[in-house]
């Protein structure tokens, strides 16, 4: 669980961060859970951009996302996630 300082200064890490994953017109598919939990191995603080869902939609996609990779949520802005996910040491 993330702290309010954590998230802060995480916050603050992506707000130069481009969105890394989009999440189209079909939704949280399997193939954009993927991506998202690839990139996370990779980057462990990633933005993830959802254009073509409406707002209820966005919030359960962002909920489900963070619960399918295991990651955090940091906020959401718009059409726009920040998720934090805690790199293993053998990811690395």
């Amino acid at each position: 669980m993330l702290t309010s300082a954590d998230r802060k200064a995480l916050k603050a890490r992506a707000h130069k961060l481009e969105p890394l994953v989009l999440i189209g017109t079909n939704g949280l598919t399997d193939e954009v859970v993927n991506e998202v939990d690839q990139a996370l191995k990779a980057h462990e603080l990633i933005k993830v951009r959802a254009p073509g869902l409406e707002r209820d939609a966005r919030e359960v996609a962002f909920q489900a996302l963070c619960e399918r990779t295991g990651a955090e949520a940091v906020q959401a802005i718009g059409k726009v996630f920040v998720i934090y996910r805690k790199r293993d040491a053998q990811d690395e």
